[in-house]
Order: C-alpha cells, then sequence, then structure tokens
C-alpha cells in the first residue's frame, strides 16, 4: 500500500468493484483507477457539476443533473440515476440503481438505499390534454443530517424529511417526516421515536418491543402455575375455562398449551400420562371424535352420521386438533383413527365441500376442512390411511381450482355487513389445517396479502378495543404463513403487527391471564373475562406477531400445539411436496 493506504497498482480490484461498494474507493482503489475516476469526474464537471474532496461517480451512473453538488466523502454508486437539481451535504451515499430526480436537497451523512427513488418533480393528469403533454411541476424534497432511507423506498415531490429519520424498506413517503421519526408502509406512517430505542438484530430499527415481550414472557412464566391452577376442580379432576365456568375439552387441552408453552412441563395437577390417558378415554371409538364432556364430567354422547357418514358437531370437530395436538404435547397420540374422515370417499369429500356455506359462512366452511384435514393427519400419526384412496389429493385438486386468484381467498370476499371478516377468518382456518399443516405453499400469497392487510384496518374490528383473539389470530397468521413465500408490502405487515402487538400486551391481567376479548357478533365467543382459551390463543398470537416485528426470540417460547406456526410434519405424499 501507498502512504494514502491505497492498494498499489499491481493488486488492483475490479473497476466494476466500486460500482457496487464505492466507500471503498479512496481507501482500496489503484493510481490508474484514482487517475480515471479524476479524468471522469472533470468531465462533469466541464457540464457545471461540482464536487467535494474524496467524492466518487460510478461511470456507470446516469448522471444527467442541471446541478449537482457533491459534499465531501459523497459518493454514486453504479446503475443510478440522477437528474436535475441535485446538492447533497458531506458524507452521502446514493446506492446502486436508486434514482433521484428533480429537485433534490441532502443534508450531511444521508444515505439512499439501493432501488430507492427521490423524486422531486410531477405533472398533471387533467383529462384535457393527454399525460404526455401535461405541464411539470416541482416543489422538491429536502432530506435532513442523518437520515437512513431503505431499500425499495420511494419519495414523493413535496416531502420533507427531518433530520435523524429512518425509513423503512419498501415504504412509499407522502407526508413530511418529524425529526427523529422512525417510518414505514404504504403509506408510509410514524412508528415510533429513533431516540427511543437502539437497534434491533440484524440492523433494523428497534421497535421498543423486544424489552417489553421479554418483560411480558417473564412475567407470565412466573404466574404460569397459578393461573393453571385457578381452573382445575379437583373434585371433578377435570378443568373449566376459568373458575364457575363448566368443565369442557378445550379446557383441558388449553391447559396443556399454556403449560408446554410457559412451564416446558404438564400441567401440574397429573402427570403427562395421566393427563393423556384422561383425554385418550374421551374418544369415540367408532367415529374417531371427541364429543363434549357430559353435564357430570364423563365422556359425551354424539350426534348420529349425515347420509355421508360424516357427523356434524362443531364443538367436536374442534376437538380433533385440540385434543389431537394436546395428546401430541404430552407424548401421546389417539387411541383410535379418526374413522369418519378415513371412511368419507373423495366423491363424498368433493360433495360436501361443494355443499359448504362458502358465500355466506365462509368461516365454518374453512373451519370443516380444517376439521377434516387435522383428521387426515392424525390418521397418518396414528399408522392408518388418512383418508380414503384420493381422498387428499381431491382436497388439495378442489382447494387449488375454487380459489379466487384476485384474493387468494375462498368464499365471498366481502359484505356491507361484515366486511371481510368471514373470509379472512375462514382463510385462516382452512389454510391452517391444510396447507401449513401439511407444509404445502399457499396459492396466490400476494393476493393473500393485500386481502389481510385490507381487513387488518377494519376499525369494526382492529379498532383499539374491539379486537378479540380470533380476529387478531386470523389476520397474523395468514401474513405470518404468506410472509415464508414472498416480502411483499412486509413493512405494512410488521407495523400493523406492531400496533396489534402492543395492545396485546396490555392485556394481561395477573393471576387470571388473557380474555378472549369483546364478545363477537350475536355474542359468540367467551367475552373478555380472562380464561385459558383466551390465554392459550393470545400467547400463540402474541408469538406471531412478535415475529412479524422481528422480536419473538425475545418472548423464550414458540407454540408446538394448534396454534404452531411451522407443520405439523412433512407432506404426507410427494406429490403434495
Amino acid at each position: 500500500m501507498d502512504d494514502s493506504g491505497a492498494m498499489d497498482s499491481a493488486t488492483p480490484l475490479e473497476d466494476t468493484y466500486f460500482d457496487y461498494c464505492p466507500w471503498d474507493f479512496v481507501r482500496r482503489a489503484s493510481a490508474t483507477q484514482r487517475a480515471a475516476q479524476a479524468a471522469h469526474q472533470k468531465r462533469l464537471a466541464d457540464s457545471g457539476t461540482n464536487f467535494g474532496p474524496h467524492c466518487y461517480v460510478s461511470p456507470a451512473a446516469g448522471v444527467f443533473a442541471d446541478v449537482l453538488r457533491l459534499g465531501e466523502n459523497s459518493y454514486i454508486a453504479g446503475h443510478a440515476y440522477v437528474t436535475g437539481e441535485v446538492i447533497t451535504g458531506s458524507d452521502c451515499t446514493v446506492n446502486p440503481y436508486a434514482t433521484v430526480r428533480g429537485r433534490i436537497t441532502l443534508g450531511d451523512g444521508v444515505r439512499i438505499g439501493a432501488h430507492s427513488s427521490l423524486l422531486g418533480f410531477n405533472h398533471g393528469f387533467a383529462p384535457d390534454r393527454p399525460v404526455h403533454r401535461q405541464p411539470l411541476t416541482s416543489k422538491g424534497i429536502t432530506v435532513g443530517d442523518d437520515v437512513w432511507i431503505g431499500s425499495n423506498v420511494v419519495v414523493l415531490d413535496g416531502v420533507t424529511i427531518g433530520d435523524h429519520c429512518v425509513v423503512g424498506a419498501g415504504a412509499v413517503v407522502t407526508k413530511d417526516l418529524p425529526p427523529w421519526t422512525v417510518a414505514a408502509g404504504n403509506p408510509a406512517r410514524p412508528l415510533r421515536d429513533r431516540r427511543a430505542h437502539g437497534t434491533s438484530r440484524g440492523g433494523a430499527p428497534e421497535s421498543g418491543l423486544g424489552d417489553a415481550v421479554a418483560r411480558f414472557a417473564d412475567r407470565a412464566r412466573a404466574q404460569a402455575a397459578d393461573l393453571i391452577a385457578r381452573s382445575w376442580n379437583a373434585g371433578t379432576g377435570r378443568y373449566s375455562d376459568r373458575p364457575g365456568a363448566p368443565a369442557t375439552v378445550r379446557a383441558h387441552c388449553d391447559a396443556v398449551e399454556i403449560a408446554d408453552l410457559l412451564l416446558g412441563s404438564p400441567p401440574p395437577q397429573l402427570a403427562a400420562a395421566e393427563h393423556a390417558d384422561r383425554l385418550r378415554a374421551l374418544q369415540d371409538p367408532d367415529s374417531g371424535l371427541v364429543p363434549e364432556l357430559a353435564s357430570d364430567g364423563g365422556p359425551g354422547v354424539l350426534p348420529g352420521p349425515a347420509t355421508d357418514g360424516w357427523i356434524d358437531d362443531g364443538g367436536a370437530e374442534y376437538h380433533v386438533l385440540s385434543v389431537g395436538y394436546a395428546l401430541d404435547l404430552l407424548g401421546s397420540r389417539f387411541a383410535h383413527p379418526v374413522h369418519v374422515v378415513r371412511r368419507m370417499t373423495a366423491g363424498q369429500l368433493v360433495a360436501r365441500l361443494e355443499s359448504l356455506p362458502w358465500r355466506t359462512r365462509a368461516w365454518s366452511a374453512g373451519a370443516w376442512v380444517d376439521c377434516w384435514a387435522t383428521g387426515a393427519h392424525r390418521n397418518l400419526v396414528v399408522g392408518a390411511e388418512a383418508g380414503a384412496p384420493g381422498t387428499l389429493e381431491a382436497l388439495f385438486g378442489w382447494l387449488g381450482t375454487r380459489v379466487d386468484p384476485w384474493t387468494g381467498m375462498w368464499g365471498r370476499a366481502a359484505s356491507p355487513a361484515e366486511g371481510r371478516l368471514q373470509v379472512v377468518n375462514g382463510y385462516y382456518r382452512l389454510t391452517r389445517g391444510s396447507f401449513a399443516q401439511f407444509g404445502l405453499q399457499v396459492p396466490y400469497a400476494e393476493r393473500v396479502v393485500d386481502t389481510v392487510l385490507a381487513h387488518g384496518s377494519d376499525p369494526r374490528w382492529f379498532a383499539a378495543g374491539r379486537q378479540n383473539a380470533c380476529n387478531v389470530l386470523d389476520v397474523a397468521h395468514p401474513l405470518w404463513l404468506a410472509g415464508q413465500q414472498t416480502r411483499h408490502r412486509a413493512a405494512e405487515a410488521r407495523t400493523w403487527a406492531g400496533e396489534q402487538l402492543t395492545q396485546a400486551l396490555g392485556r394481561w391481567r395477573d393471576g387470571a391471564g388473557f380474555g378472549f376479548g369483546p364478545p363477537g357478533e350475536g355474542g359468540s365467543g367467551p367475552g373478555r373475562e380472562p380464561g385459558l382459551q383466551g390465554t392459550e390463543m393470545w400467547l400463540a398470537i402474541i408469538w406471531l406477531l412478535a415475529d412479524l416485528v422481528g422480536v419473538a426470540d425475545r418472548l423464550g417460547y414458540r407454540p408446538r400445539g394448534v396454534h404452531r406456526p411451522e407443520a405439523a410434519g412433512p407432506p404426507a405424499f410427494p406429490m403434495l411436496g
């Protein structure tokens, strides 16, 4: 190396290296490369451009500015496009493929991420003339000192971004941002004040939620044993959702899931084998379903089967999920196959799918698919056939040909009374049991994100104080699931998740856990009183929201039951994988 620290000319880096890493030019360029850059800057200066010391402009950048003043230690990387009147302070970087056009003023220490666009001009679109003949306007864009603009951001004409702001990747900035704002989304919305927190793992802005979720998890773990004990009736040997409520099958399963999440062990009232024996004994050996408990706390009785052999019983259908996964957590499994699934032929399955109320009650239709697919999975776990020959193929074939490519959903997209509530909630139940449980990709993932985010902004269901566990879960899980396939609108998903997570953490009630939330339409759902169901659901929801934000590792738990994020196992058949 020479005295300046530059590499000697015997071992130069390729010229194209500096197109993509321009900040290394001063330190690592050879004498020949320095001479070529000086000549390039002189050609630009002859056209009116002004450079401070130690600047670099890639020859591969399209620089056609009327005015360009580049401050000391500033860089324009390869394939950037710079036109108009652009003035920067010192230590500014325009990264590869960024666009900076119009009247643009940057302060000191501004970083513009790759593929971002600062568009300091506009033109009209009045109907009196073609767009290409519309007059141009330019209010200009002003960016303060110490600003990080992430990749794929768009900043529109007339915007001022204050000092020390951070703009998350993919944001579209349409309005001014005050100093110290961390913003993201389309349109960009302020998320927090940068001064309040540092940075999170991966270099992304710290949401401030990392410490909050860690404190919450410690608090919940410390109270978990007492929370479960308050719902245990030693006299009957059964669990209730909360004191004074009747004993139910689901309450026992919720207790098992909560203990697994927070204690890493079975509920302390019984040994694991005793818990498993009590749950296994509830399964009806003929149908393979688990009916609700009788009034005396003993095993219940199912109604008669429908013409296709299926037994329509909502509680028993959900118990295929809750009991099956509780047994998994206890190291056990069902005593019998789910026979109503195993006996149904492919023709009967398709006929049943066609008859479900997709247009009026998409949630009910999706819940049925969840039950049937989970029954098929349970059959594989106990070593039986999933169903009659061709039924799993028929299920996924039917779903694949009935999904709406414009919304990614099954069923009617919206109604005046409920908006997208039915279709999005039905989507969660359907995909939970089918695509997610079997480890398959969902169709039209980007359209799913669009539909779910639109629903997540509906104040009827998501305004503060109106959320219930079902509605938040049924947005959080699809965003998480689709997010494994696409980064489409990921910043907006993070923003939504952060807002919901902040509110969810505040709902915990010491010694009692979470309430399900406000009663749903027609008073459905267990309501606001804290109990096992609300606690189990919100613990899983908090994990999903925290993972969307990027702080789930601070919780110290990961759902492994009904609301597990991963597939329950590999795809059942190679043709489905």
